[in-house]
């Protein structure tokens, strides 16, 4: 190279710099034309199926209590077709996972096991998301191990102590939002469900369900909620649950 003039070598980058340009230019297209994995048609149904089950499972306690199964097994069905090797084993963790289900009285790691799979297949690029693959294989060995569990673990108190100190948080902004004029309805109906939902993964059942009932009291009063007959219900069902929490790690 030293041995080449300077002159010569930006005459070469020159004459270089519009083909560079040019390759540089079709690479995004190159990788946008990446051939799909699947039939696109296929794809879709996977795509609706996923969407159908995360929405049985958000509202399992509710209208849906008994849809869960069939979308799993909808979307184990589908699956099937793919003939793939990492939705296979996916859709057959899933279809286990809602056995126990069935069996009563889930582990709160399954519990959330499902929950954090069901939200990850909850998306719009469906079998052609790009890390389809090592999502479905990390799903589907974290529902293998907690299907199989030994559920007899014991409480553990560490745990017991860190969601009643987060759970007093909650209520702090139950209150605030309470307190708000006009009263955050969206804020009050959130953070019930929330904790409703982490009570519900550590199996305090008597926290989940009256977090519950006070999201329901404010669906009820929505269009009452700065009256003094709704604020005082509310605020009444909050000391309950403060009392209720208390309880969990005495």
């Amino acid at each position: 190279m030293d041995d080449i003039p300077e002159d010569d070598l930006e005459e070469s980058r020159a004459a270089l710099a519009p083909t560079l340009d040019a390759t540089a230019a079709l690479l995004p297209w190159v990788e946008k034309s990446r051939p799909p994995r699947f039939d696109p048609k296929l794809n879709e149904r996977w795509v609706e199926a996923s969407t159908t089950l995360e929405q049985a499972w958000s509202q399992r306690h509710g209208a849906s209590a008994d849809d869960v199964r069939p979308a799993v097994f909808k979307l184990y069905g589908i699956a099937l077709e793919t003939a793939d090797s990492d939705c296979l084993r996916l859709g057959e963790a899933l279809a286990g996972a809602a056995d126990r289900l069935e069996e009563g009285n889930p582990s709160p790691r399954l519990i959330a096991a499902l929950t954090a799979t069901i939200e990850c297949l909850d998306d719009p690029l469906g079998l052609e998301q790009e890390a389809f693959a090592e999502r479905a294989r990390h799903f589907a060995e974290r529902l293998e191990t907690t299907a199989s569990a030994n559920d007899a673990s014991q409480r553990s108190l560490l745990l017991d102590r860190l969601f009643v100190s987060e759970a007093h948080e909650q209520l702090e902004l139950l209150r605030d939002a309470l307190a708000a004029l006009p009263p955050d309805a969206y804020v009050l109906t959130t953070e019930a469900l929330k904790l409703a939902q982490d009570a519900e993964s550590l199996e305090i059942w008597g926290v989940m369900h009256l977090a519950r009932q006070f999201a329901d009291s404010v669906t009820r009063y929505a269009n009452e909620l700065d009256g003094t007959a709704a604020r005082e219900q509310l605020l009444a069902l909050i000391d309950t649950l403060g009392k209720t929490i208390d309880a969990v790690a005495a």
